[in-house]
């Protein structure tokens, strides 16, 4: 039987693959595991690659909706980041990410280790909010 810190998982083909990346040993926490502030941050970089595209200028994370750390990520793990935009409004987007690991010992297996839930909003160069353009709002 197969508990869920053991699951493995097929990844998504309903969402795009946003970033690679394999944490090293400098963003490891006291126990050892990847520090979960990085893992943040690795997130909110791939969650901003699809609103990018549509957002067409400056943007900023005003809003972190769901964060779930579901497994520990460890050093040397090749993690696959996947983003789907799941909303969008007048001036901003939200977009779920999921990161699966591939672990080192056990290549062609992926385990889900985080998922969330971002928002990002479209700004001008005063920082204020500004109208998305049309097109990405249909």
């Amino acid at each position: 039987m197969t508990d869920a810190l053991h699951a493995h998982h097929a990844l998504p083909t309903d969402k795009e693959l946003v970033l690679k990346v394999i944490p090293m040993p400098a963003d490891t926490n006291s126990n050892g595991d990847i520090f979960g502030g990085w893992v943040m941050a690795q997130v909110d970089l791939a969650g901003s690659v699809l609103p990018a595209r549509l957002i067409q200028g400056r943007m900023a994370t005003v809003a972190v909706n769901e964060f779930v750390f579901k497994q520990p990520v460890r050093v040397g793990d090749l993690l696959s980041f996947f983003a789907e935009i799941t909303r969008v409004g007048t001036t901003s987007m939200t977009v779920q990410v999921e990161v699966y690991a591939e672990r080192i010992r056990t290549q062609g297996r992926y385990a889900k280790v985080t998922e969330a839930k971002l928002t990002y909003v479209a700004i001008d160069e005063n920082g204020r909010p500004r109208p998305i353009p049309k097109a990405a709002q249909e």
